[in-house]
């Protein structure tokens, strides 16, 4: 499998010459968000409005996917479904780790350990490949700013990120009204099946409510 959704949001995140993450809580709601809706198109889980279930525990052969396809089995502990806002405030942190592991394993970026005043640890992961970034902006650039129609991968990636308000990420120079507006249209868009269609709307659903209520909590 090509660089996975999770994964594309992460490269998104990192510093490209210091390896730090940016917005990284954010972040990680979107990356744990990319994970989930990469099992939808998989056909291995399935989200129908606030719920999710478990259709298929098939591996898929990528890593970084079945190991939360396996940890959600467990979750869901032989319930039919459970909310979608739960899973995500559970993976969260660990998605956006998992992910970072997986670019390690790819060699798209490396691990870099520092200490910070000789005492306390520090991880970065700069890049060591940056073809796979190049390709995602160029990707991106082409749907969002040029107006090309995107496939449903890209489409979703738009909806994440849009959902989670991270324009400054993919688009640290472009206008933030012309980017706002084109990402509402392709994330609303009819560019794939309805299936896939209601999940990518369903998720975006999912994690606007958190990114409000995230908000929310932050400015109290």
């Amino acid at each position: 499998m090509a660089v996975t959704l999770a994964e594309e949001i992460m490269l998104l995140s990192l510093d490209e010459e210091s390896g730090t993450a940016e917005r990284q809580q954010t972040a990680g709601w979107a990356v744990a968000g990319g994970i989930l809706l990469e099992l939808v198109l998989a056909g291995r889980v399935a989200v129908d409005g606030k719920y999710l279930s478990l259709t298929d525990p098939t591996p898929t052969g990528e890593r970084l996917l079945d190991d939360r396809l396996e940890m959600l089995g467990a979750w869901l502990g032989g319930r039919d479904k459970r909310r979608v806002t739960e899973w995500l405030a559970k993976d969260r942190a660990k998605a956006g780790k998992a992910a970072v592991q997986s670019l390690c394993a790819r060699g798209v970026v490396v691990e870099e350990q520092h200490k910070a005043l000789g005492l306390f640890p520090i991880r970065r992961y700069p890049e060591a490949d940056s073809a796979p970034e190049a390709e995602l902006r160029q990707r991106l650039g082409a749907v969002v700013l040029e107006g090309a129609v995107p496939d449903a991968r890209t489409a979703g990636l738009v909806a994440l990120i849009h959902a989670t308000k991270l324009y400054a990420l993919a688009f640290p120079d472009a206008p933030r009204k012309q980017v706002t507006g084109r990402m509402a249209e392709v994330a609303e868009g009819q560019w794939a099946a309805e299936s896939v269609r209601t999940a990518i709307r369903d998720m975006q659903a999912a994690l606007t409510t958190i990114a409000v209520v995230t908000a929310a909590t932050a400015g109290s």
